[in-house]
């Protein structure tokens, strides 16, 4: 995840090259089963450029990320994907960045993907500036050789032991 939407990234799913150093095959580190390299490099290509859609304040991009279902769920409860995209189209919700504290861990079970990554953000609604630092997982989904994202849960991180 980038912390800046100055640049207009790709679309989803539109790289060619899934190559990427997002585990390899030769049983290490990082191991990524079988034709699962591909997917993996994929989900974290769809990510990055996902946030970067983010902190564009742009909801056409950002929408372009998400299934018609998609919800997010806060400790505020569930949000919808008509109502998020409406806060971010209005101006009411903005974000100044997004950046990944760890490495997105990637599990891809047929066509259904979970991304869990830890990450740290600065967003304004209402006129008030809110810093978080939170543990995401998305849900994504592969339809017509393309991931989307059907559910977002976000948890606030646990300050550091000592603070």
């Amino acid at each position: 995840m980038g912390d800046s939407g100055d640049r207009a990234g790709p679309p989803p799913d539109s790289r060619d090259d899934d190559s990427g150093g997002h585990g390899n095959r030769d049983g290490g580190p990082g191991t990524v089963p079988d034709g699962r390299a591909d997917d993996h490099a994929r989900l974290a290509s769809v990510v990055d450029a996902w946030a970067a859609a983010i902190v564009a304040n742009d909801a056409d991009r950002i929408g372009a990320f998400m299934a018609d279902e998609w919800v997010i769920v806060s400790g505020s409860g569930i949000t919808d994907r008509d109502a998020f995209l409406a806060f971010v189209a209005s101006g009411d919700l903005t974000h100044s960045a997004m950046r990944a504290v760890t490495p997105p861990r990637i599990r891809v079970h047929g066509d259904t993907a979970l991304v869990t990554v830890r990450i740290t953000n600065t967003a304004h609604y209402g006129g008030r500036r809110f810093d978080a630092d939170e543990w995401t997982t998305d849900v994504f989904v592969r339809r017509d050789g393309h991931w989307r994202c059907a559910l977002s849960h976000i948890t606030p991180a646990a300050p550091p032991q000592g603070s």
